[in-house]
């Protein structure tokens, strides 16, 4: 048992005064630089923050004229099938002025013939009664 007490001693003795296992800082050694190196360390990250920052605005505006390009295909899209309708509507119309045309011309040639018909038989009946008279005195 003494034996073991003084192993343990002993044991206890070597890990408390062993440096692996002493922390004299918490802190890990950092990299040291000389003035003109650490400036130049720091002004390459401010420029290098500097280009992600203009990367990012203009990817936003790369991305703000494509909803433009596709906003302006899809407007020009809508005049072009507007324009489409309007000529169909314009086509039609023309198509229904051709037709009041000939069916003006065809009434007044109807209009003409019927005037003259009318001329004819009232002329027949007007001598007709003339005639009727005549003979009845």
């Amino acid at each position: 048992m003494k034996l073991f007490l003084k192993l343990a001693l002993l044991t206890i003795l070597l890990t408390t005064s062993s440096k692996s296992f002493s922390q004299t800082t918490t802190i890990p050694p950092g990299i040291q630089l000389d003035s003109i190196t650490a400036k130049s360390v720091i002004q390459d990250l401010i420029k290098c923050k500097g280009y992600k920052q203009e990367l990012e605005i203009t990817t936003e505006k790369v991305t703000i004229l494509e909803k433009k390009s596709s906003l302006k295909d899809s407007i020009i899209f809508n005049l072009d099938t507007q324009i489409n309708n309007f000529n169909s509507i314009l086509e039609g119309k023309d198509t229904q002025l051709s037709l009041s045309q000939e069916l003006s011309e065809k009434l007044k040639l109807d209009l003409k013939k019927q005037k003259l018909k009318t001329k004819l038989f009232s002329g027949i009946g007007l001598t007709t009664i003339l005639g009727v008279v005549l003979i009845l005195k």
